[in-house]
């Protein structure tokens, strides 16, 4: 395969994943390392520090928007940093020394736990009292509706959501992935955060949690340019596809469509790392 056949099927490839996981809200590094692994046989560390990059662009992207409309709450979101930054750094040096079928079938196994949590029916809840630590850190906010109107809300058991937000962190690096999936769980089933909120917020954070992780691996020389340029393009361009046709669509079928798909590649991913073909 030449070099550019290779970049090419890398920018398609990166396309459709960033298509897909912007209609399946799971974002396109769950795409992207099945496809750089299994399809075109790049080493997983090289496939892991593509995603990662790719997150970053994608979330800088999208968490601008958000903060200019006032949805996510930086305030919070900066405290949970520290939890996932932390968290990210151990989970890069521990993918460096972790065996690559372990962290496939790692990889695959969060495959399955996002899909079924992206299918799980999301109910809003607003915690008007917050717990005396949220009020001490002042964790509490507003965000407006699709009227204007300003909803206040409080947030709860802010030590519980920030020792979930460290594993989050941890998979992030382990596997180059935004764990989106345990972020909102720390936020919104743990601290009580409403769902809109900790969605926006939880998107603030993956940039700079996946900034952390590709530090180890850029010093481990996992950043390969060759790759990431062509992902990164393709995952961004993808991504802005995917949100114009979600409008248009009822996401629902479409996320169960996906979830389907992502589900079979995640037991492709368990079974090529538990055969030693990763």
């Amino acid at each position: 395969m030449t070099v550019l056949t290779f970049t090419l099927i890398m920018i398609l490839g990166a396309f459709l994943a960033g298509f897909i996981g912007s209609l399946s809200g799971l974002g396109g590094g769950i795409i992207i390392i099945p496809l750089l692994t299994i399809v075109l046989g790049v080493d997983i560390h090289y496939a892991i520090g593509a995603a990662l990059v790719s997150v970053i662009a994608t979330s800088s992207g999208s968490a601008a928007a958000y903060v200019k409309e006032g949805i996510t709450n930086m305030r919070l979101g900066i405290f949970l940093e520290i939890a996932t930054t932390i968290g990210a750094v151990c989970g890069a040096l521990l993918s460096t020394i972790a065996p690559t079928s372990f962290i496939a079938v790692l990889f695959g196994l969060t495959l399955i736990f996002s899909a079924i949590n992206s299918l799980r029916k999301k109910t809003e809840h607003i915690v008007l009292e917050s717990s005396p630590l949220a009020k001490k850190l002042k964790l509490e906010g507003t965000y407006p509706t699709h009227n204007g109107e300003l909803v206040t809300y409080g947030t709860k058991n802010v030590l519980g959501g920030f020792s979930m937000m460290g594993i989050a962190g941890m998979m992030s690096g382990l596997l180059g992935i935004g764990s989106g999936a345990f972020k909102v769980i720390a936020m919104d089933n743990i601290m009580r955060v409403p769902f809109k909120v900790s969605t926006t917020t939880s998107n603030f954070m993956m940039g700079v949690t996946a900034m952390a992780s590709s530090v180890i691996y850029i010093q481990k020389g996992y950043i390969e340019p060759g790759i990431c340029m062509p992902v990164v393009i393709g995952v961004l361009f993808g991504a802005m596809a995917g949100a114009k046709i979600l409008v248009k669509t009822d996401p629902k079928k479409l996320r169960i469509f996906f979830a389907c798909l992502i589900f079979v590649l995640a037991l492709n991913m368990i079974y090529s790392g538990l055969n030693g073909k990763i």
